[in-house]
């Protein structure tokens, strides 16, 4: 490639060692959240830490998500994982619905809804579901991103055919919430664990609720109360009115992390990093005679893992394919350095 792309970030946001491809496992800790970790870790040993601490940590990251992923608050609740905050809504789905997936779902979507034995949950190819969507069809679930290969859905067209059926839409955006914009994403539920494009601690995972379908919230806990500080003990039931009801006790220290994070994506703009990582993945595809996506995951059929590990590139094999993420710490560098190791292993 002939353009220079630098990171979006200062030398030092990072240090990972060596290449580092593997966004779509999980993100790269900034120095910042690194510092907030082990300070928090610091003040659990000492006994000085607060519940306001924690408190705040939350409050502060379910602000900065809901203005990334351009929501309310209001309707954002927090919780751990992806398949813990899906398990409700599919609870409430009425028996006999139809859902309709693709092939090959990532499972935390997909098994909460395959429990439900009452559900009858059918899968096409994701290139089909916006075309197989008809009245048949009462909820789709699907990935916005899919983790295997990273193709990205028709979002457009699959939000138009539930629109205009009133279909229950249920969105994974872990593989794109950081990087892809989702202004004109239609959805009722959007589920993204955290830990990935938006480089926050394992353990820090959102829902958003914007649907006339309400739940029950059948986890609902101390935190899931108005106050929740005031709900610990005894009745009556008495939880918040925003989507704030489903939220699960949090994983404190991994909250303290994740604010720095949720500010640096905040701070670069998601459209700035869209615009970086897809030039930078399609940079890959171009020099191995691929054709443009607007992906930023790029999945390599014929790429040796262990030569890429010998090389120091950090990349993970996912469908039997070597996967790779371009994320804000990657560079036009580090994808020329990539493609010449690709393109050497392929001469042996």
């Amino acid at each position: 490639m002939t353009a220079i792309i630098e990171p979006l970030v200062p030398d030092g946001v990072f240090e990972p060692r060596g290449l580092y491809f593997d966004t779509p496992t999980y993100g790269l800790a900034p120095k910042a959240s690194y510092d907030a970790l082990l300070g928090a870790a610091k003040r659990w040993r000492e006994g000085s830490a607060t519940m306001a601490e924690y408190d705040e940590a939350v409050a502060r990251s379910r602000e900065l998500f809901a203005r990334i992923v351009g929501v309310s608050p209001a309707t954002v609740a927090i919780g751990a994982n992806v398949s813990s905050l899906v398990g409700p809504v599919a609870a409430a789905l009425p028996r006999g619905s139809t859902v309709l997936v693709p092939d090959g779902e990532f499972t935390s979507l997909l098994f909460p809804l395959l429990v439900k034995h009452r559900l009858n949950v059918r899968s096409v190819p994701l290139a089909d579901l916006a075309a197989s969507i008809d009245d048949s069809v009462d909820v789709v679930a699907y990935s916005l991103v899919q983790s295997a290969g990273g193709e990205v859905a028709d979002f457009e067209a699959i939000s138009e055919a539930c629109g205009v059926r009133g279909v229950t839409t249920l969105v994974d955006a872990t593989h794109a919430a950081g990087w892809l914009p989702l202004g004109h994403v239609r959805f009722d539920f959007m589920f993204v664990a955290a830990y990935k494009w938006l480089l926050c601690p394992r353990g820090v995972a959102f829902m958003v609720a914007d649907s006339a379908l309400e739940p029950p919230p059948i986890n609902a806990g101390w935190y899931s109360g108005e106050d929740p500080w005031a709900s610990i003990y005894g009745g009556p039931l008495r939880l918040a009115e925003s989507a704030r009801r489903y939220d699960t006790s949090p994983a404190w220290i991994a909250w303290v992390g994740a604010v720095p994070s949720l500010e640096l994506i905040d701070s670069l703009g998601v459209k700035r990093i869209n615009d970086h990582d897809v030039t930078l993945a399609n940079a890959v595809r171009s020099a191995l005679g691929m054709e443009e996506s607007r992906s930023a995951i790029v999945t390599l059929a014929t790429a040796d893992p262990g030569r890429l590990t010998e090389a120091g590139i950090n990349a993970t094999t996912r469908a039997s394919s070597v996967r790779i993420g371009c994320h804000i710490h990657n560079s036009s560098q580090d994808v020329e350095s990539l493609i010449g190791v690709l393109t050497e292993s392929n001469e042996r």
